[in-house]
C-alpha cells in the first residue's frame, strides 16, 4: 500500500516522543472539543449515528477545528475500515487501488468510510470518479474542505453528500483544550490571566495551532508567570487565515460593503483593516469601496465619488502604508453619507424595460433629419426646442411611441436626492399641464 494514504491499519508501536495534539487526540465522539451544532444528541450526526443511517458527508470549515478526527471516529462506531487521503497527493492510479481494496473489504463483509482531506482539489472528472462507489456501497465518502462546496464540488457529488459546517472554536473551547494539556502536561501553563488569554487569541480558533503553541510555551524554563509582553516577545503571532482568492476574501469584502451600507464607520474600518492585515491588494479595496459610492450612495452624496477617486490616486501616488489611510478615509466618509440605492434601482429597471421592449425606434419628433427623405418621413418633424419653451421645458415625450411611460428613478429623502425628487416632482407638474 502506498505511504501516500492512511489504510486504517493500527502502527506498530514507537518509542519515539509524540506531539502534544497527537497525544491529545479524542478517543471517542464525546471527547470533541467544540461542533455541538454537529455533533449533539440532535444534531445531524448525533441523529445519523443514533439511528444507524450514516451517509457519505462533506465536512467543511477552516484548518484545525476537528475535521479529520471526526471521520476517524465516525468509522471507529460504526464499525467501518478507515482510509485517508488527501486530494494533493493522490493521483488516479491511488484512488483505483483505493476503491479495489474497499470492494475486495466489501465482499468480506466490511465496509469502508474512505476520508477525503482538500477534496476541492480534485477536479471534476476525478470527483465523478466516486460517485459509483458511492451508489453501490463500495465506500462511505467523508469530504474534508476550506472552500466553499458549492463552488467547489460538483452538483452530482453533492447531491449523494450532507454538507456540514464545522466552525471555528471559541475563547471557551480553546480555554478548555488548553486545560486538558495541562493535565497531559501535569502542569500549569506559566502564564498569567491576560497572557494566557493572548495565548488563546494568538490560536485564532484554530486547536491544533494552539497546542503548537502550549507546547513550545510548556518547554520554557522560568520560576515566575510571564505576562502579555514577554509572551509576545518569545512568540510570534499567528498569521490570520486570510486567502485572497478563497472564501474569506468574499466574507470580509460583503462585511466591509455591507458594514458601509449600514452606515457604521467604525465595523467599516475594522474590516478594511482585516483585509489590509490579511495581503488584500489595496488596489482592489480601492475599486470596491469606489463601486460603494455608486451603488449605495449614488447621487445622494455626488461627492463621495470624487472621494473615492481621489483616495485611490493618493494611493498610486503614495503607495503603502501611507496610501492605505486615503482609503480608510474615503470608507469612513462612505459610511457616514446618506444612502440612495435610487440611481442603482432605476439603471436595473432601465435595463429589464430595454430587454422588454427591444427594438422599438425613438419617436419621430426627436429623430435628426439630414436628408430629404429622412424629412419626407416625418423625422423631426413636431419636436419642441426646449430652450425655446417656458421654463427651459417642452414636457414632450421621447419614449418609444407604442410603450407606456415608466417611472424608473425614484429618489428618496436623503441627502442631495431630497433637491433632484423635487425637481422631479416640478417638471411631472409641467409635463402633465403641458400634455408630455
Amino acid at each position: 500500500m502506498s505511504d501516500l494514504f492512511d489504510t486504517g491499519d493500527t502502527p506498530a508501536p514507537s518509542t519515539a516522543p509524540r506531539p502534544l495534539a497527537d497525544r491529545l487526540r479524542p478517543r471517542a465522539l464525546s471527547e470533541v472539543i467544540g461542533q455541538d451544532q454537529v455533533l449533539g444528541p440532535d444534531a445531524p450526526l448525533g441523529v445519523m449515528l443514533t439511528s444507524g443511517s450514516l451517509t457519505s458527508l462533506i465536512f467543511w470549515g477552516p484548518p484545525g477545528v476537528g475535521k479529520t478526527t471526526i471521520a476517524r471516529l465516525l468509522a471507529d462506531e460504526t464499525d467501518l475500515h478507515f482510509v485517508q487521503i488527501s486530494a494533493i497527493f493522490t493521483g488516479v492510479p491511488e484512488l483505483r487501488k483505493v476503491f479495489e481494496e474497499a470492494k475486495h473489504r466489501r465482499a468480506n463483509g466490511q465496509g469502508t468510510l474512505l476520508f477525503v482531506d482538500e477534496i476541492h482539489r480534485f477536479n471534476k472528472a476525478q470527483q465523478d470518479g466516486f460517485l459509483p462507489h458511492m451508489e453501490d456501497g463500495t465506500i462511505l465518502l467523508v469530504g474534508a474542505t476550506t472552500e466553499n462546496p458549492s463552488f467547489e464540488l460538483n452538483a452530482a457529488l453533492l447531491s449523494r453528500s450532507q454538507v456540514l459546517v464545522l466552525t471555528r472554536l471559541d475563547l471557551a473551547d480553546l480555554e478548555r483544550l488548553a486545560q486538558r494539556a495541562e493535565k497531559d502536561l501535569g502542569r500549569a501553563l506559566p502564564l498569567d490571566g491576560p497572557a494566557r488569554e493572548s495565548l488563546l487569541e494568538m490560536a485564532d480558533g484554530d486547536g491544533r495551532a494552539l497546542l503548537n503553541l502550549i507546547e513550545q510555551v510548556a518547554a520554557w524554563t522560568t520560576d515566575d508567570k510571564l505576562g502579555r509582553d514577554a509572551l509576545s516577545a518569545r512568540l510570534m503571532k499567528r498569521a490570520a487565515k486570510y486567502d485572497k482568492s478563497g472564501d474569506e476574501h468574499y466574507n470580509l469584502i460583503s462585511a466591509l460593503h455591507k458594514s458601509v451600507r449600514g452606515s457604521d464607520p467604525d465595523a467599516a474600518l475594522y474590516w478594511l483593516a482585516r483585509m489590509l492585515e490579511g495581503g488584500e491588494d489595496p488596489r482592489y479595496l480601492a475599486r470596491r469601496i469606489t463601486r460603494m459610492a455608486v451603488e449605495d450612495i449614488g447621487l445622494a452624496d455626488p461627492q463621495a465619488q470624487t472621494v473615492c477617486l481621489h483616495a485611490w490616486e493618493l494611493y498610486e501616488r503614495l503607495g503603502s502604508p501611507e496610501g492605505e489611510l486615503a482609503l480608510a478615509q474615503a470608507v469612513t466618509y462612505l459610511a457616514l453619507a446618506p444612502k440612495s440605492n435610487a440611481g442603482y434601482a432605476a439603471y436595473k429597471a432601465a435595463m429589464r424595460e430595454a430587454k422588454k421592449t427591444g427594438s422599438e425606434p425613438p419617436p419621430k419628433h426627436i429623430l435628426n433629419a439630414p436628408t430629404k427623405l429622412m424629412r419626407d418621413e416625418g423625422y423631426g418633424a413636431g419636436y419642441a426646442y426646449d430652450h425655446d419653451a417656458e421654463d427651459g421645458f417642452s414636457g414632450q415625450n421621447y419614449f418609444p411611441e407604442t410603450m407606456k411611460r415608466p417611472v424608473l428613478y425614484q429618489p428618496v429623502e436623503r441627502g442631495f436626492e431630497r433637491d433632484l425628487k423635487k425637481r422631479l416632482e416640478y417638471f411631472a407638474r409641467l409635463r402633465a399641464r403641458r400634455g408630455g
